[in-house]
């Protein structure tokens, strides 16, 4: 990249020139690794905040808590000042960038729900870590609830469809596919499983849509959204992967065609990538790969972030064009094959000798190869990084409070809403369900009393008393598990 290049994307100099991605080119993918400690959170701060510059909305996992800082403007060092001249930018003028805050859990951030209509059948096998033949009755679930016009918003209209299921598998196995009680029962105990994480915060509305995403602010510049995960990925990692998967999936369903742009529309970082394709099958991972692929033709570019670049399967690591590539340790043969493998994945310089250096670089340096103008990988450069124009390491309480309610989705996601879906419509049913049966039972009564006074007589109080007993147990029932359904009609204990 020519040092006339367009300074937002800089990444920073080496000792003979600057450094930089050149916008058309941005959507061709990418790669931050490194070992921990190394630079790679500044890496990610300096892409996102060029794009942000550019018009570009991003979005960003903030893993550590570190990264809020990002919104509001740095403070000049000498140190700082120094490195600023050395990369070629005495003028650096300190800001932040335009920034919204997600938190699934809401507490960090503006509450982050999906429905479990918008995650689908393949997305939650995943997340319930479910086999092939779970998932096989997740997909049954979904057809029926389809087929019938039911939502499915949240985790209790998961639950009430899983009980459907296990009530009406002989009718519904001949149409849709075997049901077996033992796979509800795995998927229930991982819904469980789930709940106890806290993933039922996770679903529900209002739910969040792309268009979120994709803000700028009044002056053009990209909104930097901020997925604050810390909580999320030490509790429910296999939650924090897929949410990251279920943006990438609908950037890719929903955006047009971009072309040629000369800039991308959206860009998308994966913090600890190795979380995308760790124990997911192959099918998934395909998936993955021909998404990858596919995107930037949409002006989405994907930048995964990792300690290795094994971390990420060769067939879409070989699509990531612009390579930057912090310290590496080789204490072990594993080490020392993960910077043989990283080596290699750069265009030979002759003047450097890339394995060697990817062992000695120090904080704040990095190998760099990036795509040309034509779209050709440069030759690996040993690159001193360029500092951030905003605040390195997190923002108090108190300014991200001050920030979420100046946002323009102040308010919108706090209040959460529970319209008529799945659970609502089969308890309805079951309500009914036992009205007719109770309707039934009184009229053969009354039949019977007709036939035969004196033993209707004798059974009056029995019955007197065991409609009592129900009317109670329906009361209890109501008190107790609040909206639950009533396990005796749509529940599995039917089928134990």
């Amino acid at each position: 990249m020519s040092a006339n290049a367009t300074p937002e994307l800089l990444i920073g100099a080496s000792t003979e020139r600057l450094v930089a991605i050149s916008p058309n080119m941005a959507n061709r993918h990418g790669l931050i690794a490194g070992a921990t400690g190394t630079g790679k959170t500044i890496t990610l701060q300096v892409l996102a905040q060029g794009f942000s510059d550019l018009g570009v909305p991003v979005l960003v996992p903030d893993i550590k808590g570190d990264f809020s800082g990002i919104a509001t403007a740095g403070t000049m060092s000498d140190k700082l000042a120094k490195r600023a001249n050395r990369v070629g930018l005495a003028d650096l003028q300190m800001r932040g960038a335009p920034t919204v805050f997600w938190d699934v859990f809401g507490e960090h951030g503006n509450p982050l729900r999906l429905t479990i209509a918008d995650f689908g059948p393949i997305m939650l096998a995943r997340l319930l870590n479910l086999n092939e033949t779970q998932t096989g009755v997740l997909q049954i679930l979904f057809r029926v609830a389809d087929d019938n016009g039911w939502l499915l918003l949240d985790l209790k209209d998961l639950r009430s469809m899983l009980s459907h299921l296990n009530q009406h598998r002989a009718d519904i196995g001949p149409r849709y596919g075997n049901i077996s009680p033992a796979s509800i029962g795995a998927i229930q105990r991982a819904l469980l499983n789930l709940e106890g994480q806290g993933g039922e915060r996770l679903f529900g509305e209002p739910a969040v849509t792309l268009e979120d995403f994709l803000q700028t602010d009044e002056q053009g510049r990209g909104v930097v959204n901020i997925l604050h995960a810390s909580r999320l990925y030490r509790d429910t990692p296999l939650a924090y992967s897929s949410i990251l998967l279920w943006l990438l999936s609908e950037l890719f369903e929903q955006l047009p065609e971009a072309g040629d742009a000369d800039k991308p529309r959206f860009v998308l970082f994966f913090d600890e990538a190795h979380l995308l394709f760790k124990d997911s099958p192959k099918t998934l991972v395909d998936r993955i790969e021909q998404v990858v692929r596919l995107i930037r033709s949409k002006g989405v570019g994907v930048y995964f972030i990792t300690q290795s670049p094994l971390d990420v399967p060769e067939a879409i690591l070989g699509q990531l064009g612009n390579r930057v590539q912090h310290a590496l340790r080789a204490f072990t043969p594993r080490d020392q094959k993960a910077v043989r493998s990283a080596a290699q994945t750069f265009r030979e310089n002759p003047g450097l000798d890339t394995e060697q250096v990817i062992t000695e670089l120090g904080v704040g340096e990095a190998l760099v190869s990036v795509l040309d103008e034509k779209g050709v990988p440069t030759p690996v450069e040993r690159v001193m990084v360029r500092p951030p124009a905003s605040q390195m390491g997190p923002i108090s309480d108190a300014e991200r409070s001050r920030l979420l309610k100046q946002s323009v989705l102040a308010g919108i996601y706090d209040q959460e809403l529970d319209r008529d879906s799945a659970y609502e419509i089969l308890r309805q049913q079951a309500e009914q369900a036992l009205s007719q049966q109770t309707a039934q039972t009184r009229t053969q009564q009354q039949a019977n009393r007709e036939r035969s006074p004196a033993r209707a007589q004798r059974k009056s109080g029995l019955e007197s008393m065991a409609n009592s007993m129900g009317q109670s147990a329906m009361r209890s029932l109501g008190s107790q598990l609040g909206r639950a359904i009533v396990r005796g009609l749509l529940g599995s204990l039917k089928g134990r």
